[in-house]
């Protein structure tokens, strides 16, 4: 059966393709992808696949029944776009001014679309039923994977995978890991209360800008004398704002960061530090402050049985040349929710643009992808659904079942 799916998978490649392209010229950013959920609607209405829409939100949620007895597994592909303007010279271009999909999430959705599409036209062949989750607001907290749970996009699902375009990883490389895989991603807003003057006067201030210079430098202390050199954390500042002319000393600045852990206790541990490092900071320079701590994503941690078994269903895929561990990485995915309910495993699908030696990253203005990785990530999820949904079918029923080439 794999093998089928397989040719049907080449053989729709141009249309994954096609797809792509579409998306990346028309994105919507987190929680306003109105237009992108009514196109993969109608993707669906067309072939006749049924589902379930505005699923916690914007959220899609397709399903395909098989001709034999079997679990549940869902397979997820998110579809909002980032603020960002395109600067690629392609004639894919974004459309939208200050709009593109900058992290390769309409290549998710493609790939997702036409996968299903191929699933559907064998699903006599298929054990239990495949669930496709088409998920809004990755790139946002709070996201959309935790309104789409509490909708119940995964009631009676046994397992569930996922995988996302990694355009730093060479095309024909899939990277798993079991356990942590992807860091929880806080963020902080500090802003410092001093008393602003003239610059020529700076004993009558309380200067913010000092302040709030001194914090920075203060915060970096966290991880290199708070935490555990055995664990990993991150503690960022991605904003400093204090605008003002260039002879008055500013009586407020505002700080924003992000902060990335993976053990919980260690997460708890940094948020503490951060309010006692500025309250001290403030007290010594008489300033006060205000501190918004939000908790975003949490860790994605992949389930042991279920990443041993998609790491050797990957092998099956004849584009993928490496299948390997990867080492953790700092960046935030809410497909920890999921994680959180029900077994599976994320991973990550080299996706390196052909000829690049170093291709932008993700969330850059020129970011791009490798589109053929699109077809090795809907092979790599449709062996692994249709592998897991036949190895978990009823034993008195696998005689009847086509096993897979």
């Amino acid at each position: 059966m794999n093998s089928k799916l397989h040719t049907l998978l080449e053989e729709k490649f141009d249309e994954m393709v096609q797809i792509r392209r579409y998306l990346h010229q028309y994105p919507e950013p987190s929680f306003k992808e109105f237009q992108t959920a009514a196109y993969i609607r109608s993707f669906y209405d067309k072939i006749g696949i049924s589902y379930q829409s505005s699923v916690g939100g914007n959220g899609i949620v397709a399903n395909i029944q098989g001709g034999n007895p079997g679990p549940t597994v869902a397979l997820r592909a998110d579809f909002d776009a980032l603020p960002i303007q395109d600067e690629k010279d392609v004639p894919y271009q974004s459309t939208v001014p200050g709009v593109m999909h900058a992290c390769g999430h309409d290549g998710h959705t493609a790939t997702l679309l036409v996968l299903a599409k191929a699933l559907f036209e064998i699903r006599d062949s298929l054990c239990g039923k495949i669930v496709f989750i088409h998920q809004h607001a990755e790139e946002y907290a709070p996201g959309g994977a935790k309104s789409m749970i509490e909708d119940g996009c995964l009631d009676g699902v046994d397992a569930i995978f996922g995988t996302h375009l990694w355009s730093l990883t060479p095309t024909g490389v899939v990277q798993y890991r079991t356990g942590p895989i992807m860091a929880a991603a806080d963020r902080f807003e500090i802003t410092i209360k001093g008393a602003g003057g003239h610059g020529a006067q700076p004993h009558k201030t309380k200067d913010s800008i000092v302040i709030a210079s001194q914090l920075v430098v203060n915060l970096q202390q966290i991880v290199s004398r708070r935490v555990n050199p055995i664990d990993s954390a991150v503690v960022s500042i991605g904003s400093f704002v204090a605008e003002n002319a260039f002879n008055i000393i500013a009586d407020s600045a505002r700080l924003i960061g992000t902060v990335r852990t993976f053990n919980e206790d260690v997460r708890n541990d940094v948020e503490k530090e951060i309010e006692r490092i500025v309250k001290g900071t403030c007290l010594t320079a008489d300033a006060s402050y205000e501190l918004n701590y939000t908790r975003g994503y949490p860790s994605v941690v992949n389930h042991p049985e279920e990443t041993a078994f998609l790491a050797s269903v990957a092998s099956q895929t004849d584009e993928v040349h490496t299948v390997e561990e990867t080492e953790p990485h700092m960046t935030g995915e809410d497909f920890s929710y999921y994680l959180q309910h029900i077994k599976g495993t994320f991973f990550f699908t080299g996706a390196q643009p052909e000829g690049v030696d170093a291709p932008y990253p993700h969330h850059h203005p020129k970011f791009d992808f490798n589109e053929k990785a699109m077809l090795i990530a809907a092979k790599t999820l449709g062996t692994a659904a249709v592998e897991y949904l036949r190895e978990h079918a009823p034993s008195k029923n696998s005689k009847n079942v086509i096993k897979a080439n």
